[in-house]
C-alpha cells in the first residue's frame, strides 16, 4: 500500500496551526474586512454551504494507510456536508494526497486521535453513536437516517476495525451487493452510506461556529488576505502573515557555455612576409 506519495499533507497539524492563527484575532472583524473583496454571489455560496454543514453526522477512520483513500474519504465528507472527520492514528500521522482531495481538506475539521479511548471518549461526549461498517451489519444504508446522531466507524485497509474499537459499536451496517466482491474500497463504502445518512438533514452548526467557518474560508480564498488584514491592523501569526519564501532555485542541465573563438593564427617567424605597398 502506498505511503511514500508526492503531494501529500499531514492535514491535521497544517489545519491546527491555521486555527491557532485565527483564534488570536476578531473573526467576526475577520470576516467583515473580507467579504468586501468577492462578489455577491461568491457570499452568498459560503453562507448557503456552511448553512447546510452537519454536526449530527461524522466519520472516524481506524489508523488509515493510503493517503489516497483518506483523502478520497475526506472529500465525500465534505461534498456530503460533515465537519468533522476524526482519525485514530495509532501508529503513524494522518497523511492526505492533495491530488485526490481536490481542497476537500480546507473545509472539514480533521480531529486525530493517538488512541482508541480516547475517540470513543470524545464521540460519546458528543452524543454519536458508533456504528461500524461490516459485510454482515444488521443495518442497511436506508437505516442511517433515522439515528440522531451518527459516527460511521469505517476500518484500515487490511486490519479492518480493530477489536478495542468494534468492541464500542452497538451496531454495524452492510451495503448490499448483488455480486461476487464481498467488500468494497474504504472510500466507496464511505460515499454510499453517507449518501444515505444525510440524506434529508437539515444543516445544524451553532451560529457562532459558523461566523468562524465563514472567516476561515475566507482567509484561504481571498488573494493576499494577510496583506489586506495587516492593512486593518489585524497581523495573521507566521506562517500566515508571513512573505512567502523565495521560489527554488532552477535545477536543470547548466547552460552550456559559448564555444570560445578560434585562437588567431600568427605567422612563424621563416613565413615569407606581405610587401608593403603597391
Amino acid at each position: 500500500m502506498r505511503r511514500s506519495t508526492p503531494n501529500c499533507s499531514f492535514v491535521a497539524q497544517e489545519q491546527r496551526r491555521l486555527l491557532a492563527a485565527l483564534d488570536t484575532l476578531d473573526i467576526a472583524a475577520v470576516a467583515r474586512i473580507l467579504e468586501e473583496f468577492v462578489t455577491d454571489e461568491r457570499r452568498a455560496r459560503l453562507r448557503g454551504v456552511i448553512a447546510a454543514r452537519l454536526d449530527a453526522v461524522t466519520v472516524a477512520m481506524d489508523a488509515p494507510h493510503d493517503p489516497h483513500n483518506g483523502a478520497a474519504v475526506l472529500r465525500s465528507c465534505d461534498a456530503f456536508g460533515l465537519q468533522r472527520l476524526h482519525i485514530i492514528e495509532r501508529a503513524e500521522p494522518f497523511l492526505v494526497s492533495n491530488t485526490v482531495s481536490r481542497g476537500s481538506e480546507r473545509w472539514v475539521d480533521v480531529r486525530t486521535h493517538a488512541a482508541t479511548e480516547a475517540a470513543i471518549a470524545a464521540l460519546r461526549t458528543s452524543g454519536h453513536e458508533l456504528v461500524a461498517t461490516h459485510p454482515d451489519g444488521d443495518l442497511t444504508p436506508r437505516d442511517l437516517a433515522a439515528i440522531p446522531r451518527l459516527a460511521l466507524v469505517l476500518g484500515n485497509e487490511r486490519d479492518g476495525i480493530r477489536p478495542d474499537l468494534a468492541a464500542a459499536c452497538a451496531r454495524a451496517v452492510r451495503v448490499p451487493m448483488r455480486g461476487f466482491a464481498e467488500s468494497l474500497n474504504v472510500s466507496v463504502t464511505a460515499a454510499i452510506l453517507l449518501e444515505h445518512a444525510t440524506n434529508g438533514r437539515p444543516g445544524d452548526l451553532p451560529e457562532p461556529y459558523q461566523i468562524k467557518l465563514y472567516a476561515r474560508a475566507l482567509v484561504l480564498t481571498v488573494p493576499h488576505a494577510a496583506e489586506i488584514l495587516a492593512a486593518r491592523g489585524m497581523h495573521l501569526p507566521l506562517p500566515l502573515g508571513g512573505a512567502p519564501p523565495p521560489p527554488p532555485k532552477p535545477r536543470g542541465p547548466k547552460p552550456r557555455r559559448p564555444p570560445a573563438a578560434p585562437a588567431r593564427e600568427e605567422r612563424s617567424a621563416g613565413a615569407p612576409q606581405e610587401p608593403e605597398g603597391g
